[in-house]
Parts: C-alpha cells; structure tokens; sequence
C-alpha cells in the first residue's frame, strides 16, 4: 500500500520557512536520541504520520523500510500510511498526533496543541519531537518535487506537481541553504523564539 497523492504542495516560499524551522531545531532531535527521549520506533511513527498527510511518496518508502528495521510492524506502517493510528502506544500517541496537526496546519499549530505537548513530555523531549516533525518536512517537501521531476520521465509524476515547480524548489533547495544557516544563526543570536502558532480567529 502506498501513500496517496496528498493536499495541496508547499510553495517556494512555505520551503524556506519550512527548511529554516528544521535546520533550527535539529540539534534538539540530537540532544533527544542522547538522552534516550525518543525511540527510533517512535521517531518512525512521527515520520510515517507526517508523511500521510503530506503525501510524499519516496519518504513513505524510505520510512516504511526504517520504521521495520526499528522494530515496527508491517500491519501497524501500512494502517499508518492510510491514517490509522489505533496501534500506537499509549505513551506516544499525543506526540503522533500532534504531528499530524503540525503538518495538517502547515507548520503552524496552535499554541494550545503545544503547551499540551510540553506538558505530557516536558520541554526536553517535546522539542525532540518538533525537531523529529520539522525534518520530515523538510523531506517531504523537497522529496515530493525532487521525486515527481525524476519519476516525470517514467509518465509516474506527482499529479498535484508541474515541471516548473519541480525546478524551482531543486534550484532553491540549493540556493536557500547558506541563507538559511545565516538566518539560523542570527535567530540563536537573538534568542527568536523556535515555533510560532496559528493565527487566532478574530
């Protein structure tokens, strides 16, 4: 069973922000796996839950064959991939959650989402598992066009995708990474803060 077609692409500019955001808080993925705060099956259930709803289809394969090296089961990716999540364990069921959020908002959940996780995880692992989200969406969203661009030439491309987009984000996944480490830099620095929620309504 492989992942469907998702919503609708990242832009060029949702890219950045979304490369940005992963480059800041990788470190915290790091410090989370050190300290044995998340599991290589739990980092897998964070990775296959974004990927469902953002429909990339390399990372879906590439995840799948992870997340049975770290000890998942066939049964349990595949009802993942089609959004069914009544296999998770209790304990990591709020963190795959809130990764489904964070990508069904496009990296913009809502405070409350956030203060939850901090509260059930501590600050600790909870910037783990944002750290996990972020960098696999940052693979979700170059792997969608870098795939379709390829894959274009067997006739199997991202329906969703055209070769212009595809070009655009390969050249700016290039282009963007020294930007993005000056900026990554400049906001340690300066102490900005590492997510940044919804607009509320009005």
């Amino acid at each position: 069973m492989g992942v469907e077609f998702g919503k609708k692409l990242y832009s060029v500019k949702e890219s950045y922000w979304i490369f940005y955001a992963g480059l800041r808080t990788m470190k915290y993925v790091t410090r989370a796996k050190k300290n044995n705060e998340l599991s290589p099956e739990f980092m897998e259930r964070i990775m296959l839950a974004v990927t469902e709803v953002n429909g990339c289809a390399v990372c879906s394969y590439a995840h799948t064959k992870m997340a049975l090296e770290a000890g998942m089961s066939n049964e349990e990716i595949q009802k993942m991939l089609a959004g069914v999540m009544d296999d998770i364990p209790t304990d990591e069921l709020a963190g795959v959650m809130f990764a489904q959020h964070y990508a069904d908002k496009r990296g913009k959940p809502s405070q409350e989402s956030w203060k939850r996780i901090e509260e059930i995880y501590g600050i600790s692992k909870a910037n783990g598992i944002l750290g996990a989200i972020r960098i696999i969406m940052i693979g979700n969203t170059y792997g969608i066009a870098w795939s379709s661009f390829f894959n274009r030439f067997r006739r199997k491309a991202d329906k969703r995708s055209n070769l212009l987009y595809e070009i655009s984000m390969i050249l700016t996944c290039i282009l963007f990474m020294p930007i993005i480490l000056i900026h990554v830099l400049i906001s340690y620095l300066f102490r900005i803060p590492i997510i940044s929620f919804e607009k509320e309504q009005q």
